[in-house]
Order: structure tokens, then sequence, then C-alpha cells
């Protein structure tokens, strides 16, 4: 009897239960909406945030979303996307009602600076959003890109603020590469439409190959990233997007001429069709230059090669059904260059082409209960061969051949849990393989893994990110990398930030199988797998002088491991003036250095690749950008920058080991060596700063910018012989300033642009900067085909 009572009330309060939860779901009313701009165009992943009770929700493909579960009440409705005006209203909610508005955003005027990714519209391609990464993240947009008349991705990236367009010491004037708060080429990811580049010379990618004709914008994360991007995220992140978005039929011609014969041309066009059920863009450009000498000294010769490259890009999108679609991405590039290199020594011509394939399908399905689900297949080829020809005796020199694949699968998806909190993850695996003369044949890694990632906006003022990634490689294991970032706003014009994230880099091809000797000058290049072989044999054939002590680290390569901190606030007092400062320390263990381990008997060196230095970046990143008029604005940025091998400065200390006396180039006796003795890393400036001037006047068409970067002196190489750091007494790369300008009018509604750009106009070069031309004066002109 008393079971009886018991499971009796036990129903009866259930059905209670029920009967009152279903009640408050039907008192509680709905918002729904559509967000169009300003020409009617529905507006895809926009964020809509309805306050006080903190609730989110994203925009699907027709620009619609919806919030159940709401009291009745009047609430706040905030939008806030890059490119359109903040947009505020009142909404009031109705107890079991749905309740629906319609929203057009204003376009905004954008100033040239950086602009930070917060309600960045979302990327199709990559469901992770930048701007909810526990690092500092930033965006250029498509109109900053164009007010710059830059036409190579590093003349974009060059001018931002902690970034370094470097051309590395030892890989010669083909290896332009990027360094981010301090760190060498090789450690930030490149990716485009979220997938990452292969194809690097001496770990630089060499971001001069890469046209920014049909990019849409360029992301930013600053600091380790490999807790959602994997290996090579170690200093940070570059996603470069291209066009998306089309809604009608629109085409470009654009054509720009000038300065050592460079000729930039460009055919690009859009469409929809079936009904807007599909989309398509294809683009072309042509690009070409006869090269530059950067050396006021050299008569004959070119430090910068002449180049001629082609570059073919397509997108596709198809609705198969209402929440799934199916994209397709591909893009094929070839660069063909030709370099003399006579010096009056050896003259020589040196040919290289580049050949680099990328090609993606993708299903993404958005399915009514707000999950998105993204498979995707990427497949991504780069070639290369070079051939160097004695123009004395027209022997030609055995070259390289270079032949690198990616194959990567893919599934990726995000929902969005009671308004509040969003998780993303994902799951896949990439499988490399090389094959190359060089590497003895071919050689393959594969790498598992999966990752995840929370937004959760814990209270009106604070939001948390935090994420993690494991990946298993096939040569080195599993590794967990984790990241958590926090944002506090305790007014509306101040927002706080912290972040920790940890990062991790795998050996690459090179560091463990090259086998390399230079034709020209001699020197070689032992990977670490590959070294004590090597070295036994031309031992055995009489051509080893001499075996360095620190032959005896070389062994099996570990991952480089980091960890980096970043804290900072965003200030904007009024809405013209915004003030954004970071500070950020990199803590790096593992670091893989290459080192001269032997001497030949030609008097050349032998290197290999060994993990012996500890190492540290950390500095501030200063911005502040101000809308001086509806006309003008003004940005500047600074950099701070203390890049420090603990291992020298723990030597030095210790007097010990091999940093631990300097010759001071007067006493034939070295000395001591001291802490004030060590510049720091070589390549890397203590200081860097940019300054913008932008004017835009809409009623006429007029734009124009005016950019001044300056970098400060940086160690270039080691000029005494007893210690094997940068000191005050070696050869350093003096502090420079460089000035550009660019003018752009357009013409009959928008369709005809005329643009003039100058890039260094004080004509700034120097001998040991080989990748920095002088005086580029480049004159443009485009049309625009669309419907008025």
């Amino acid at each position: 009897m008393y079971n009886y009572i018991s499971k009796k009330n036990y129903l009866l309060a259930l059905l209670f239960f029920f009967t009152n939860a279903a009640m408050a779901k039907e008192l509680k009313g709905k918002l729904t909406g559509v967000v169009y701009d300003h020409t009617n165009k529905p507006l895809s992943g926009i964020t809509v945030a309805l306050e006080p009770d903190m609730r989110r929700a994203l925009t699907d493909s027709r620009g619609v979303f919806g919030i159940e579960g709401l009291y009745a009440g009047t609430y706040t409705l905030k939008i806030s996307a890059i490119g359109f005006g903040t947009h505020v209203q009142e909404v009031v909610i109705e107890e079991g009602k749905k309740n629906t508005v319609t929203i057009r955003l204003t376009r905004k005027d954008a100033s040239l600076n950086e602009v930070s990714v917060t309600g960045v519209q979302s990327n199709p391609d990559n469901f992770i959003d930048m701007a909810r990464t526990a690092m500092p993240a930033t965006v250029i947009t498509r109109k900053e890109i164009e007010q710059m008349g830059s036409r190579r991705l590093d003349e974009v990236l060059k001018e931002q603020t902690g970034l370094a367009i470097v051309n590395d010491i030892g890989a010669g004037n083909r290896a332009v590469g990027l360094q981010m708060q301090g760190f060498d080429s090789g450690y930030t990811m490149i990716m485009i439409d979220g997938q990452p580049m292969v194809g690097r010379n001496s770990g630089n990618l060499d971001l001069s190959r890469i046209t920014v004709s049909n990019i849409e914008r360029i992301e930013i994360i600053k600091g380790a990233s490999a807790c959602l991007f994997g290996s090579e995220a170690l200093a940070g992140v570059i996603n470069i997007v291209t066009r998306k978005n089309i809604s009608a039929p629109q085409a470009l011609a654009a054509l720009r001429y000038g300065s050592f014969n460079v000729l930039d041309a460009t055919l690009e066009g859009e469409t929809p069709f079936a009904g807007k059920k599909g989309s398509i863009y294809l683009s072309g450009n042509y690009y070409k230059t006869d090269g530059f000498n950067s050396n006021p000294y050299l008569k004959e010769g070119k430090t910068a090669p002449p180049f001629d490259s082609y570059s073919f890009q397509g997108r596709g999108r198809y609705e198969l059904t209402e929440i799934s679609s199916l994209n397709f991405n591909g893009r094929y590039a070839s660069r063909h260059s030709v370099n003399n290199q006579s010096y009056g020594v050896q003259p020589s011509k040196d040919v290289m082409d580049e050949h680099d394939l990328n090609g993606s399908v993708a299903l993404n399905q958005n399915f009514r209960n707000g999950t998105k689900l993204r498979t995707q297949y990427y497949l991504t080829r780069y070639e290369t061969g070079q051939d160097v020809t004695d123009l004395n005796s027209g022997i030609v020199m055995p070259g390289s051949r270079f032949k690198q694949y990616l194959h990567r699968v893919e599934v990726q998806g995000s929902h969005q849990f009671f308004g509040a909190l969003s998780l993303t993850g994902g799951i896949g695996g990439a499988y490399e393989l090389l094959d190359n003369a060089y590497y003895r044949g071919k050689k393959d890694m594969s790498n598992y893994f999966a990752y995840g990632q929370a937004d959760w906006q814990l209270s009106q003022q604070l939001n948390m990110t935090a994420g993690a990634r494991y990946d298993y490689h096939d040569k080195y294991g599993a590794k967990i990398s984790p990241g958590i970032g926090l944002r506090y706003q305790p007014i509306e014009k101040l927002t706080l930030r912290a972040a920790i994230g940890t990062g991790f880099k795998t050996p690459n091809f090179q560091q463990l199988y090259m086998v390399f000797t230079n034709v020209q000058t001699g020197y070689t290049v032992f990977g670490s797998e590959e070294f004590w072989r090597e070295l036994n044999a031309l031992q055995e054939a009489g051509k080893i002088v001499s075996v360095y002590p620190a032959a005896t680290q070389i062994g099996n390569l570990r991952p480089e491991r980091s960890v980096s901190y970043s804290g900072g606030f965003v200030f904007n007092p009024f809405n013209s003036l915004k003030l954004d400062v970071n500070v950020f320390y990199n803590d790096m263990k593992n670091f893989i250095n290459a080192e001269a381990v032997a001497q030949k008997t030609n008097s050349q060196q032998i290197f290999s690749y060994v993990n012996v230095a500890k190492a540290y970046t950390a500095g501030t990143e200063i911005g502040l950008s101000w809308k001086a008029s509806k006309t003008l604005s003004l940005s500047a940025g600074y950099q701070l920058l203390y890049a420090v091998d603990k291992g020298v400065v723990d030597s030095i200390k210790n007097g010990t080991g091999l940093y631990a006396n300097i010759y001071d180039g007067v006493s034939p006796l070295p000395r001591r060596s001291t802490r004030a003795d060590y510049f720091g890393m070589s390549n890397r400036s203590r200081h860097m700063a940019n300054l913008k001037l932008s004017y835009e006047h809409v009623k006429t068409g007029l734009t124009g910018s005016l950019r001044v970067n300056y970098r400060s002196k940086y160690g270039f190489t080691e000029n005494n012989s007893a210690n094997r750091f940068i000191d005050t007494y070696d050869t350093f790369v003096p502090s420079y300033f460089l000035f550009n300008v660019a003018v752009q009018k357009t013409l009959y509604h928008k369709h005809l642009q005329l643009q003039l750009s100058a890039d260094n106009l004080m004509n700034y070069r120097d001998q040991l900067m080989p990748g920095q031309q002088g005086r580029a004066i480049i004159a443009g002109i485009s049309w625009r085909f669309f419907k008025d």
C-alpha cells in the first residue's frame, strides 16, 4: 500500500511538473527576425544579442534568426558587424506570442586601422570564430587592402603592427617570410579559406607569391593557437578569406603598371544561378616584374629575381536542400623566375619554377535546431624545380626537384546552447607526402586530431573562451594543447582581456631528412635523421677537416613547445577614438636551431639541426585610432620586442660555455662577456612603429592614404669570432623609415576607378635587405561591371 501511494504521488508530481513546464513554455515568448544590409541583401552569420538575458543567435543563410523561451518584457537587441554601424533597438516580448522584427544594417565608413574582429561575420569555410579565440585577433578588410594599393600579400602584412616581413638570412632572396611577435617565419600558420598552405623554402612560405586581387579579408591571430589549428601555429595564424557572398552578377577588369616594369592584370566575375540556389566565382591574375636591386653598391645583377606568375581561382556553391549545400574551392598558381647572379665572380643563371594547386569540396549542413555540420576534403600540391647554369662553361649544375602533397579530411560542427554557450569542435586527419631528391626519395607523415572550443557568456560583463586540441603524430606520438581566454567589460567603453595558449611544432621534412649541398657556394645541410650516415660517407672520402663538439647533440629531434601569455585592454572613450594595448610573453622550449657542426676540405660549413635553446619573446603592442572627421582618419601602432635565447644568457651569467667570452674588436684577447653585450636574437628589431593617415570623401569618390613604417636596427650576422651571439661589435641593419602613399578616384557611379601609388617614396635601400625594393610608382585602372 505504501509503495502504491508513493508511486501515485510520484506520477502526480511528474504530471504536475510537465504540465507546468509545458504551460510555462507556452507562456514564454519567441523572437524571430531577418537581418538585411542596406541593399536588402540577407546577411548570414550575424550575431544577434538580446540583453539583459545574454541570449545570442546567429542568422542563417537567409538572414533569419530565432530566440525562444523569453519572459514577457522589454529587451535591448544589439548587433555589431564589420562594415556596418552598431544597431540597437528595444523589442517588447509578449507572453505566448511570436514577436518578429526586420532589421536593416547601415554601412559605416571604415578607416585604415586594423579592425577588432568582435562581431566579424562568420566564415562558411570554418566554424571557428576568429573573434572567440583566446589570443588577440585583428582583421584587415578588403577596403583597407584596396586603399593601400598593395598587390602581393607581403606588401599588406608588412604595414601591420607587430608583423615584419623578413628575408631569411640563410635562405636567400626568394625566402620572403613573416615574423610575428619575434617568431621566425616557420612558426606562423598561413591558411587560405581555413586550409593550411604548404611549400616552404627553408621554412619560409614566400608570401610574395600570393596575389591580393581576390582577397575579401585577412584574419590574424597572434600568439600560440595550436589548441585550435595544430602544429605550425606556434606564433599565430593568418587566414586569407577569399571573395564570397555572391548575390548579383558582376565582374571586374583591372590593370596596373609601373616601376620595375611591374604589370598586374586581373579579370574576375561572379554570378548566382538556378534562382540563387547556386553561385560561382572565377578569377585570373597575371603578374610580372623585372625584379630589383636593393644593394646600392651592386652594379650588376639583382637581389630580387624577375618573375612572372599566373593564378586562377574558382569558388562554387549549390544548395542541395533547405539545410545543406555543396561548396567547391580551387586555386592554381605558377611562377617562373630567372636570376642572373654575375657579381663579376662566377656568373650563373638560376631558373626556378613553382606550381601551387589547392582544391577542396565540402558539404555544409545547417540543421533547424541550430546545429551546423561541415564535412570537407582538402588537397594541396606544391611543386618546384630549380636549375643553375654556369654561364662561363654553359654547364647546367644539378638542380632541385621538390614535390609536396597534403591530403586532409575534417568534420567540424557547432551548436549554441541556452543562447549563452557555443560549442565548436572537429575531428580529422592529414597525410603529408614529400618527393624530393634532396630527401632521398619519398617521405611521409600523418597526423590525426580532435579539438573543441567553448564560448560561454558567464555574465553580462564576463565572457570565457576555452579550448583544447589532441594531436597524434605518427612519429612523435600524442600531444594535448589547451588554451583559455577571458574578456571582462566593467563599463561600456572598456574591455579587459587575458589569455594563455599553448603550442607545439613538430620538426619538418627539411629538419629531419634534408641532404643538400649548394652548388654555387658549396655549403651543406643535413637533416638530423640523415646526418651521421652522410657525415661518415664524407669522412671516408676524406672531405672533412673537423667535426665540431656541437655535433654530439645531433640525435632525435623533439617537437618544440611554447606557452603564450597575453593581456591587455581596449578603451573607447569616444566613438571616434580607440586605444588597444596588448602585452605578451612567449616561452619556448626545445627550440630547433640550425648549427654549424663540421667543416669540409673546401672550407665550407656543414649545418644540421639540434634541440639546444630555450628562448622567449616578450613585449607590448599599442594601437591607437582616431576618426578626426567624416573624411579624415588617423591611426598609429607600436611594438616593443625582446627576443632572447636563454642559453646565451645562462652561459654569460655562469661564465662558461660558448658565449662566455667576447672580442671588442680592439683588444687582441677576448674578455668576459656581460649581459649588456647580448643584443638579442638576430633579425629582430627592438622597436617597430607605423603611422597611417587616410582620407575618404564619399561624394567625390576620392580616397587616399599616407603610411609611414619604422623599424629600429636589428642584428644581421656575427662579425667577431670568440662568441656566437649578436653583440654590439657585430653587423647590424640600421634603423629606417619607409613612406608609402596611395590615391584613388572613382567615377561613373563607381564603375571606373583610377589609382596611383608610390611605395618607398624616399627610395631607401640597404645591401643587407635583399627583399626591400627602391621607390616604386604604380598606376592602375579598373572597371566594375554591375547593374546600376
